[in-house]
């Protein structure tokens, strides 16, 4: 019993290292926070010191939160939600995009449009306009135009495409979404936070951790730090993804069993039909799988 439980306890500690180690941490520098007057003192908890007037957040509470926060998006993944990848900031944009495309997810890195999630038809009304603009352009339609009209279309799309081209393929609204400096993205944690959408976020010494639900604290602004949390979480996604893809499978298993076959016997000889999983059937001479029919007997001629 005492093998299981150590056995047992070191796969978990595999797990959790697997995730994150506080020397990765250490190393991409997430420990720095800001300076200490510029601190939100709901973030006290996760904070182990300062040094020279800079915060040092506690990087074990940072790993704990880690894993934690890498569970919840691999099981949102794994049920087929969209996760939607947040953070304008510059040094956060070109990773955001990257990594949310590593793991086939959704992002925004030039300016979050006020009603993003709260007024998402009409969201969806201007990606709707952005691929109209695309097929015009692929279709020939744009050789009937004239050259004002085509520069004034493709001013329009290049904007569109900026602003919402992150998003045009995300089906619905995401079942959470990851933020880079939430203080930052404060529109888009509080759209998130009224429709009930969780939010996960890097959270530096200024955040308010009232208002994110799966909190990740530390450094908002080295982009070591950014791209250490956003790969992981784009870790977490990939592999969520994979695990719904095999659930799909497992479940599908019995769709793809056998049909069931009858075989009558009239004038004109033998005649086999495939028999529909849904009907019911008169009692038939014979009724068998393509398996079990290999194995009936020769009948007596």
């Amino acid at each position: 019993m005492s093998e299981n439980t150590t056995e047992g306890g070191q796969q978990l500690l595999d797990e959790a290292q697997r995730i994150i180690t506080v020397r990765q941490l250490l190393e991409a520098g997430v420990h720095f926070g800001h300076r200490t007057e510029r601190w939100n003192p709901k973030m006290r908890t996760y904070i182990f010191g300062a040094r020279n007037g800079v915060h040092i957040i506690d990087l074990q509470q940072t790993a704990t939160l880690m894993r934690r926060a890498y569970a919840y998006i691999r099981s949102v993944a794994a049920e087929g939600q969209p996760i939607l990848f947040v953070g304008t900031k510059r040094q956060a944009q070109d990773v955001l995009i990257s990594e949310a495309q590593r793991c086939g997810q959704f992002f925004v890195v030039a300016r979050w449009l006020g009603g993003t999630l709260t007024n998402w038809k009409t969201i969806r009304q201007s990606v709707d306009k952005l691929r109209h603009i695309e097929k015009m352009s692929e279709d020939g339609t744009y050789e009937k135009l004239t050259k004002k009209e085509v520069l004034q279309f493709e001013r329009s799309r290049a904007k569109l495409e900026r602003n919402l081209g992150g998003i045009k393929d995300m089906p619905k609204l995401p079942g959470a979404i990851f933020v880079i400096d939430p203080n930052r993205e404060h529109i888009a944690v509080s759209e998130a936070n009224r429709l009930g959408v969780p939010v996960v976020a890097l959270a530096d010494t200024n955040a308010d951790p009232s208002k994110i639900q799966y909190i990740i604290p530390g450094n908002d602004d080295a982009i070591r730090s950014i791209k250490l949390i956003t790969s992981r979480i784009a870790d977490a996604a990939a592999e969520g993804n994979k695990l719904g893809k095999q659930r799909a499978v497992d479940h599908g298993d019995g769709d793809n069993a056998p049909a069931p076959i009858r075989v009558t016997t009239g004038g004109d000889g033998p005649k086999v039909e495939l028999v529909s999983r849904r009907t019911q059937l008169p009692t038939p001479e014979a009724a068998a799988t393509p398996e079990t029919e290999s194995k009936a007997p020769p009948t007596n001629s």
